[in-house]
C-alpha cells in the first residue's frame, strides 16, 4: 500500500526552515539563546527563559538518549503500512533540548529509556531527508 501512496513530508514555517534546511543537508542543527544559552526545541522566535528574539541555529551532536517512546501498531497513515511496529521516541540530546523522532535500526521490543542512540537521515521523497535515531554503539 505505501507504494501508491507517498510518504508525507514537512511543511517547513519560517521558524523550522532552517533546520529542514540543514537535515537535507544531512546535518542536525537546533535554535540557541545568544544570551542565556539556551537550546529552543521545538523552534521558536523568541528565548522561552529570557525573551531575547535573536535565536541563533548551531550545530548539535545528534548523541542523545531515548526519554520516552512508543510503539506504533496501527496504521494511522497508508503510506506506513509497511512500517507497522515502529517506534516514536521522544529524545533528549547531549545538548539538552528534546526531539521527537523515531528509534531505527534496532527492534521495537529492544527500544528502552536512557538507550544511548545518534542522529542518522532517512531520505523520504522530494530531497527531504528526516533525522531519525539508531541505538549507539
Amino acid at each position: 500500500m505505501s507504494d501508491t501512496v507517498p510518504m508525507p513530508i514537512p511543511s517547513p514555517s519560517p521558524a523550522t526552515q532552517p533546520f529542514w534546511d540543514a537535515a537535507q543537508e544531512g546535518r542536525l542543527i537546533m535554535p540557541r539563546c545568544p544570551q542565556c544559552g539556551i537550546y529552543q526545541f521545538p523552534p521558536t522566535l523568541a528565548c522561552n527563559q529570557c525573551g531575547c528574539d535573536r535565536m541563533e541555529w548551531v550545530p548539535v551532536s545528534g548523541r542523545g538518549s531515548v526519554f520516552s517512546f512508543v510503539v506504533y501498531h496501527r496504521v494511522y497513515h497508508p503510506a506506513f503500512a509497511d512500517k507497522v511496529p515502529y517506534v516514536v521516541a521522544v529524545i533528549e540530546l547531549e545538548e539538552g533540548p528534546r526531539i521527537i523522532s523515531n528509534v531505527v535500526g534496532i527492534a521495537p521490543s529492544e527500544v528502552t529509556c536512557d538507550m544511548p542512540v545518534r542522529v542518522v537521515f532517512e531520505a523520504v521523497r522530494d530531497g527531504y531527508q528526516i533525522p531519525k535515531f539508531e541505538p549507539a554503539a
